[in-house]
């Protein structure tokens, strides 16, 4: 049996029961592509169900403020592509009158919008005939055909995307497309994959070759960043706190955080101290401690981030300050947000 009918007769028989299974709505399967990218389906899951319910159409999603959006996506990570996300519903609904281009090409245009979501979305509501490449594709090619070529590579991604289209399923491309993604998610796992009961399994160079562990084969490793970051957490006579919003094109764009004192490294209650005491935040007159002894490590793709919370107390009143209770209905890193479920004022 070829390769491709393989992965349509396994799909068919193992694939999960998912909501965006079974629908063509480019509104649909636009949003739950957007949502996995770099998220495991057990943890996007949750997030597509309070998307749908909050914004049932891309008009909705046009209409909503950046600030709804982003809380929303709390704690996925990777903002740029909630901000990317209401970008796109934004032109949809208002350069497309509310209809998704149906052409691979068109569909690219779009902000966020790469050559795996565009080409996911072309074949599966439209039946375009263009082979999907993601994390779980690289891995099943590179397996089962042997390439040792780096999927990070610019040869390399253009390789496997010919190899894609030469063995797609020309006659069913949305099963086709969606099969194999699930085979990679599910059956030819990154760790330990079931070989022992894989239809692929006799065909497989890899396992042949008892190399399934080693591919697929990326180049190099981005260097991690270390940054050491301090959060002043001001409080008044009355529990009001101060927050401020992130701007620039760094990490977290537009999320909202406590005052941040970045350092070169870990720093002593006398630092904090010298850089408030000039604060026209603070009345002259507070109290300040360091809430965790050791600093929380946050880990991102490119950054490790020791992170420090100083509560800064005062008797005085601050001002342009957000009351304790109503700070929930700001978006802001899951580091900020497991602060502040843990913190009792």
């Amino acid at each position: 049996m070829l390769f491709s009918q393989e992965i349509l007769k396994w799909y068919q028989e193992n694939k999960r029961e998912l909501p965006w299974r079974g629908t063509k709505d480019p509104y649909k399967i636009w949003l739950s592509e957007i949502l996995l990218q770099q998220t495991r389906v057990a943890q996007g899951l949750p997030y597509y169900h309070k998307f749908i319910d909050a914004f049932p159409t891309v008009q909705s999603l046009a209409k909503a403020p950046e600030q709804q959006v982003l809380k929303l996506w709390q704690g996925l990570g990777y903002y740029s592509r909630a901000r990317n996300l209401h970008a796109t519903a934004k032109m949809v609904a208002h350069d497309y009158n509310g209809q998704f281009p149906k052409t691979y090409k068109a569909l690219k245009r779009l902000k966020g919008v790469g050559d795996y979501t565009a080409s996911a979305i072309a074949s599966i509501c439209f039946g375009v005939p263009e082979p999907v490449v993601d994390g779980n594709v690289y891995r099943v090619l590179s397996r089962y055909f042997g390439v040792e070529m780096p999927i990070n590579s610019g040869k390399g991604m253009d390789y496997f995307k010919e190899l894609a289209r030469e063995v797609m399923a020309l006659e069913d491309i949305a099963d086709y497309n969606q099969g194999i993604m699930e085979f990679g998610a599910v059956q030819c796992t990154p760790k330990s994959p079931d070989c022992a009961n894989c239809p692929l399994a006799n065909g497989c160079k890899a396992l042949k070759d008892d190399k399934v562990n080693l591919l697929p084969i990326k180049q190099g490793k981005t260097k991690i960043r270390i940054r050491y970051f301090n959060y002043l957490v001001y409080l008044d006579e009355r529990d009001n706190t101060l927050l401020e919003q992130r701007t620039g094109n760094g990490i977290w764009q537009n999320l909202y955080q406590f005052p941040l004192l970045e350092s070169e490294g870990k720093i002593e209650l006398a630092e904090i101290q010298d850089a408030t005491n000039n604060s026209d935040k603070l009345p002259s007159w507070y109290t300040a401690y360091l809430y965790n002894e050791e600093p929380i490590v946050h880990k991102l793709s490119h950054q490790h981030l020791y992170t420090s919370f100083w509560i800064l107390r005062t008797n005085g009143k601050l001002d342009n300050a957000t009351a304790w209770n109503k700070i929930d209905i700001f978006p802001v890193p899951v580091l900020i947000a497991d602060f502040i479920q843990r913190f009792k004022i």
